[in-house]
């Protein structure tokens, strides 16, 4: 059998960081999906919210460098979970645990174009590119950077 699914939406609030009594990390938070097709009477697209819940490194890195408004794109599992209101009522929810967590744009097209602690792309932003551990990378050799203007042959 198969439990897969993929969301992507912005947040609606600033993720929190917990921990379990054992001291396992663990967050969830919530995304505002927009459905594909509009609602014939308003015209307008209808969002559903969906919980998201994330456990050890990925609730870390989530809390790290996600904030509200920002978009995510979520990969793990559905689950439905039983519990008890506090009228002894049972309910239900259906939430996502996600394995993975991506950016679903890029730092520019963020919801509120403020610096929201992301890494910068390909590493340090110094005048030489960084590989690990701050190491130059080596610049390759024999390689010519093809200009827009330049109609080269195609080996396929």
């Amino acid at each position: 059998m198969l439990n897969r699914i993929i969301v992507m939406g912005r947040l609606v609030r600033d993720p929190e960081l917990r921990a379990t009594q054992s001291g396992v990390s663990v967050t969830s938070f919530t995304l505002a999906v927009d459905r594909d097709f509009k609602n014939r009477d308003s015209g307008e697209k209808n969002t559903d919210f969906i919980d998201v819940v994330a456990w050890r490194q990925t609730a870390e890195f989530i809390c790290k460098y996600f904030s509200k408004g920002r978009m995510a794109v979520a990969e793990g599992r559905l689950q439905i979970r039983e519990w008890k209101d506090r009228d002894g009522n049972n309910r239900r929810t259906a939430e996502v645990v996600a394995d993975n967590v991506y950016f679903g744009d890029s730092k520019r097209d963020g919801a509120s174009g403020d610096s929201y602690g992301t890494p910068p792309p390909y590493g340090n932003p110094v005048s030489a590119p960084m590989g690990g551990y701050g190491a130059p990378i080596a610049e390759p050799s024999g390689f010519k950077e093809i200009g827009d203007d330049e109609d080269g042959d195609l080996p396929f």
